[in-house]
């Protein structure tokens, strides 16, 4: 996924729609992303992050629940 701005894009989506939280890469190439935000908004990124920006190609998504943490802002570590 390198090189096709997912972290980024995927920064402005969350913006967009409410969501706090990160997207950072990960040592094998994967990226992470915690999210925090409405369950609707959750879902909405959740679809979003499926395909990811036009030039992405997202093989797979692991989506795991986690306790709500109270996020500023959305970064891209």
């Amino acid at each position: 996924m390198q090189g096709v701005w997912f972290r980024d894009s995927t920064r402005r989506e969350a913006e967009r729609l409410g969501v706090t939280g990160y997207a950072i890469n990960r040592d094998n190439g994967d990226v992470e992303v915690l999210a925090c935000g409405a369950p609707d908004s959750l879902d909405a990124l959740c679809e979003w992050l499926r395909q990811g920006p036009p030039l992405a190609k997202v093989t797979d998504l692991e989506q795991t629940a986690a306790d709500y943490q109270e996020l500023d802002g959305f970064t891209t570590g």
